[in-house]
């Protein structure tokens, strides 16, 4: 069981967080690029925020896999996984909290006035620091599943 559970685990993990991932990264340049534009094209910018919203809420199933197959090894209170799980909740929430709301406000002044539409650029040149955090996360977790410092499981 525990091999399905990891497999299921590490498939959500590459069918959701890496699309995530890179819709999040890919959003701030065609952002600015947009919000500077005469006229503003938000094909682009509405596929990409609509792959982050919904790989987002595919991504729930990556803990929930992790989790499972941390109970079922018995090693729910290593260091390595305690880390990895307090990681994945932070990248979470810098989705949630961070990425998605400022990619929706990006679409919601697109196609409005010049001004208006300048006035968010600052906050998108951010947004790509903030998807750089976000993917920097991920990353960090990914390593910690692969090393696993310290643990009794051996690697």
């Amino acid at each position: 069981m525990n091999k399905l559970l990891l497999s299921l685990h590490v498939l959500a993990a590459i069918i959701f967080i890496g699309p995530v991932t890179v819709a999040a990264s890919m959003f701030p340049p065609v952002a600015r690029r947009e919000l500077a534009a005469d006229q503003p094209q938000t094909a682009v910018l509405r596929v990409l925020h609509r792959i982050s919203n919904v790989y987002a809420i595919g991504g729930i199933a990556v803990p929930v896999f992790g989790i499972a197959v941390g109970a079922g090894l018995g090693v729910l209170g290593e260091v390595w996984l305690v880390v990895s799980m307090a990681l994945t909740a932070l990248a979470a929430g810098v989705l949630v909290l961070a990425v998605l709301p400022v990619q929706a406000e990006v679409l919601a002044v697109a196609g409005q006035d010049h001004e208006t539409r300048a006035a968010l650029i600052p906050r998108a040149r951010r947004l790509s620091m903030t998807t750089g955090i976000f993917g920097l996360l991920w990353a960090t977790v990914t390593v910690l599943m692969i090393i696993r410092p310290g643990s009794t499981t051996g690697v």
